[in-house]
C-alpha cells in the first residue's frame, strides 16, 4: 500500500516515480514493484491527465515482465480511453472475479 500512496504524491513536476519504484515498459505503460511480505508485485499503471490509472496487478515469478501481462494491460487501457472518450461517459466495467 506504500507504493500506492506514493503513486499519490505525484504531480507535473515528479510524474513518475524514480527506479527502483517504478519502470518504463513501453510507450507510457510503467511499472510498479510491490513487496507485501515475501511475494512480489506488479502494478502496471498509467497517467491520463492527474488521474493514476492502476491496469493491471499480478505477482512477480519471472525477472522479465511477460507479454501476455502487458497485453492485459494495454486492453483494459484502450478500453478506458474508450469509456471516458465516449459521449455520454460510459463507467468503467468491474474487473476481477466481480465481473460480468
Amino acid at each position: 500500500m506504500r507504493q500506492i500512496d506514493r503513486l499519490n504524491d505525484l504531480s507535473d513536476a515528479v510524474p513518475h516515480l524514480p527506479f527502483p519504484h517504478s519502470s518504463q515498459v513501453e510507450g507510457e505503460l510503467r511499472e510498479l514493484r510491490c513487496h507485501m511480505g515475501s511475494d512480489h508485485h506488479r502494478v502496471l499503471y498509467r497517467r491520463s491527465k492527474r488521474l493514476i490509472v492502476l491496469l493491471h496487478v499480478f505477482p512477480r515469478k519471472t525477472g522479465k515482465l511477460p507479454q501476455a501481462e502487458v497485453k492485459i494491460a494495454q486492453e483494459r487501457w484502450t478500453d478506458f480511453k474508450a469509456r471516458m472518450d465516449a459521449h455520454p461517459r460510459k463507467p468503467p466495467r468491474a474487473a476481477g472475479r466481480d465481473a460480468p
